[in-house]
């Protein structure tokens, strides 16, 4: 009998599979396609080197503004897909050996619970019986396509993230159907390479449940680039390659592409797994769990996804990890305190160009919490390595600060790269760190970074 055994492969499960190889624990992980699960395989991972390599395209084309002269500058979709897929087989073989290291047996195949017995939690997968004292639900989440009427019927016509990372061949139009993250990062990609992108949004803006300032500028950034947005529109038909949709003054339009992507959103995968069998609580379709990721059922927990809260990688291998503590905890340490998982603090990143991200409340979180508060943002131009790495580029960082102690609770940056520095606002968030004690924080110059600090001495 194993110690755990994880169903699903991705960032929760093989974080947690890894952890828990190295403290010594016996692990069988269940994957029924291939190990990184949907980020390494058809999400985080490769659309990054998509975006990068229309990063450098945008570089190149634009070489002048920085004294580069560049003449013929083009590029190859086969060959930009064919680095996707090479970096992704690359890292995918990475995960399977750190497998290796951590003595974790990998079992390829779709595992199935049937229930307890005398020798644990029993699972099936290819014929066989296995069983573990403890199990972690890690089966993550998948594209949610609403039923919205001539969709099925559209065929090939209709993508999902799935089917847009399969393409092989640049479509010459592309309508996205949702403003959200995966929404704005292939619309970015696809703009940059010439794609003719329009947005058709159901919210009066992009990316829900971020800054509202900080997704306007985005937008608007993007809509100088040459992306249409439909903001405040009910799609409520599909017709071969056109979406029909219902304005916000209640007309009823259309636009056509050669490809539609619904990016409306996604949905915990926890059918056919048989955790019914065990007596798992569900809640609108995801496991419920409590801040230490653990089930109604002692010994099983879930971790990503699939709990249907914080859909990140991120989230999901430190909800993995608190599994884990606690499961070595309760071995070795009985008497230690548990670890418990946190949402404080927890970074988003939006990888367009300009890239954004942000940590903790937005100003409209506040506000309908009733937390009193203070806000300080400054242009990114008031960091000089941005003016020199950026020229002509926008940017904005705001913080947010309780009113009584002055207290970090969120932080949101429009320019690059702020994806590599919004870990510092994590840290500070987490620690409760006041502005005066941010403030006596040394930051290395001539950073974009140091925005940060310029910021909160502005309040």
């Amino acid at each position: 009998m194993k110690d755990l055994a994880i169903i699903g492969g991705g960032p929760g499960g093989y974080v947690a599979a890894e952890r828990a190889g190295e403290k010594g624990l016996s692990v069988v992980l269940f994957e029924k396609r291939e190990l990184g699960g949907v980020c390494l395989n058809e999400g985080c991972i490769p659309t990054k080197t998509l975006l990068y390599s229309a990063k450098v395209y945008d570089y190149a084309r634009h070489g002048d503004k920085y004294g580069i002269r560049t003449e013929g500058v083009g590029y190859d979709f086969g060959q930009i897909v064919a680095r996707k897929n090479k970096v992704v087989k690359k890292l995918v073989a990475g995960v399977g050996s750190k497998m290796k290291t951590h003595k974790v047996e990998v079992v390829k195949g779709e595992a199935y619970v049937k229930g307890r017995s005398a020798e644990g939690i029993e699972i099936s997968c290819n014929g066989e019986s296995y069983h573990a004292a403890n199990l972690l639900l890690c089966t993550g989440s998948e594209a949610f396509v609403p039923p919205i009427p001539g969709i099925k019927e559209a065929g090939d016509i209709i993508m999902t993230n799935r089917e847009i990372l399969a393409l092989t061949e640049q479509p010459k139009s592309l309508v996205i159907i949702g403003g959200g993250v995966i929404g704005m990062e292939f619309a970015s990609f696809y703009n940059s390479i010439g794609t003719e992108v329009v947005v058709v949004e159901m919210l009066p803006e992009i990316l829900g449940g971020l800054d509202c300032e900080i997704s306007a500028m985005l937008r608007d950034i993007y809509a100088k680039k040459g992306v249409k947005f439909n903001l405040s529109c009910r799609v409520n038909e599909v017709r071969g390659h056109e979406v029909v949709y219902v304005t916000p003054e209640g007309k009823t339009e259309s636009v056509k592409g050669d490809k539609i992507l619904v990016s409306a959103g996604r949905r915990a995968v926890t059918d056919g797994l048989g955790i019914e069998n065990l007596g798992v609580e569900l809640v609108k379709g995801a496991v419920k769990v409590d801040n230490q990721m653990r089930t109604n059922v002692p010994n099983v927990f879930a971790a990503g996804d699939v709990t249907g809260f914080s859909m990140l990688a991120h989230t999901a291998s430190r909800e993995g990890e608190v599994v884990v503590n606690n499961l070595y905890r309760g071995i070795h340490t009985p008497n230690s305190c548990p670890d418990t998982m946190r949402y404080n603090a927890i970074p988003g990143v939006v990888y367009t160009n300009p890239e954004v991200a942000c940590a903790g409340l937005t100003e409209e979180q506040a506000k309908k919490e009733g937390i009193a508060y203070r806000i300080a943002k400054l242009p990114m131009a008031y960091a000089g390595r941005f003016v020199a790495e950026n020229e002509g580029g926008v940017g904005l960082c705001k913080v947010i600060a309780g009113e009584k102690y002055g207290e970090v609770i969120g932080v949101h940056i429009i320019g690059n790269p702020c994806s590599e520095m919004i870990y510092g606002a994590c840290i500070a968030i987490e620690q409760e760190m006041t502005l005066a004690e941010l403030e006596q924080i040394v930051f290395p110059h001539p950073t974009v970074s140091e925005i940060l600090k310029e910021t909160v001495f502005s309040f």
